[in-house]
C-alpha cells in the first residue's frame, strides 16, 4: 500500500491494484473481500513465478538484484567498495545517498535506518506512533554501522503482534536519544574519526514525529491470513496500521504479498 502523512499526522493509505490506487481509509468500517487469483508476477521482470522470493521477486531476479542481497538487509555488510556489488549503478543511486538513523515506538523502543527520502513513509510502514531522527549519514553502509552500535542497547525489531493489539505506551524519545548518545559516546567518536569527513552527524535539534492510524478497533487476539493457504480474505475492515489490514476475522500483511494478483471487492 502507498502511504502518505498529511499535516494532521493521520496516515492515509491507498492499495496498489495494477496501475490503479484504491483509497483505503474510507473503507474502514465496511466489508471488504480480497481474492487471490492464483498468479504471482515478479516485481522486477513481471514474469510469472510459482513462488515469491525476497519479498516479491522470481528466483533469477532474487539472485541478481542488489536489493535482494544480504547487505541490503544488513547494510553493515556492504561490499560496494570491494567492487562486488551486484548492481553498482543501483548501489550508487540508492545506497550512496544520505540515510537517517532514527528511534521509533511501534511495539516499544527500537532503532532503525532509512533513506532520507523515505521519511516518514518508513515510519508509517512499521506502524510507529512516534519517531525521531538521531543521525544523518552519507551512505547506507554508515547507517548500518551506527545501527549495529545502538543494537547493543536497544532493539531493532518490531513485535508485529504487539503493534497490532493497540498503540504502544508513549516514550520520551528525546530522553532515550540523549541516553544512547551518552552510553555510546566513545564508539560514536571512533566512528566519526574513522570517516573523518563530518559524514556521521548527530541531529540534536530534530523534532519528534507523531503518527495516527485509521483504526476503529484493535483485535484482542492476532491471527494472520496467508493467501497461499487462504485465497479469499473477507470481513469488516476495522483498521489499517503499518502495512497490515485489520479485519474482524484476522489481519493480513499486504506488503508480504507484493506481486500477487488480487481482486478487491467492496
Amino acid at each position: 500500500m502507498a502511504v502518505t502523512l498529511p499535516a494532521d499526522n493521520k496516515a492515509r493509505y491507498a492499495m496498489r491494484l495494477g496501475d490503479e490506487q484504491m483509497p483505503m481509509n474510507e473503507l474502514v468500517g465496511q466489508t471488504v473481500t480480497l481474492r487471490y487469483q492464483g498468479e504471482i508476477h515478479c516485481l522486477n521482470c513481471q514474469r510469472l513465478t510459482k513462488k515469491s522470493f525476497s519479498g516479491g521477486f522470481c528466483f533469477p531476479c532474487s539472485q541478481r538484484l542488489a536489493q535482494c542481497d544480504m547487505c541490503f538487509l544488513k547494510p553493515e555488510l556492504c561490499h560496494f567498495e570491494q567492487g562486488t556489488c551486484r548492481e553498482p549503478d543501483w548501489g550508487q543511486a540508492v545506497c550512496m545517498q544520505d540515510h537517517i538513523v532514527y528511534l521509533a515506538n511501534s511495539s516499544g523502543l527500537k532503532v532503525g535506518i532509512t533513506r532520507i527520502n523515505q521519511i516518514p513513509t518508513r515510519w508509517v510502514d512499521q506502524g510507529a506512533i512516534q519517531a525521531l531522527p538521531i543521525f544523518r549519514v552519507r551512505s547506507r553502509y554508515q547507517s548500518g554501522l551506527v545501527e549495529v552500535m545502538f543494537k547493543n542497547h536497544v532493539s531493532d525489531r518490531t513485535d508485529w503482534r504487539k503493534m497490532l493489539k493497540g498503540d504502544a505506551e508513549p516514550i520520551d524519545l528525546a530522553a532515550e536519544r540523549d541516553r544512547l548518545l551518552a552510553e555510546c559516546d566513545s564508539e560514536i567518536q571512533a566512528l566519526q574519526q574513522q570517516f573523518d569527513d563530518n559524514s556521521v552527524a548527530t541531529l540534536p535539534g530534530e523534532q519528534e514525529q507523531r503518527i495516527i492510524y485509521p483504526v476503529e478497533q484493535y483485535p484482542a487476539k492476532v491471527s494472520s491470513f496467508n493467501f497461499d493457504k487462504t485465497p479469499e480474505v473477507n470481513g469488516v475492515l476495522h483498521g489499517i496500521k503499518g502495512q497490515y489490514l485489520i479485519f474482524d476475522s484476522g489481519v493480513i500483511n499486504i506488503r508480504k504479498f507484493s506481486g500477487y494478483e488480487v481482486e478487491m471487492v467492496v
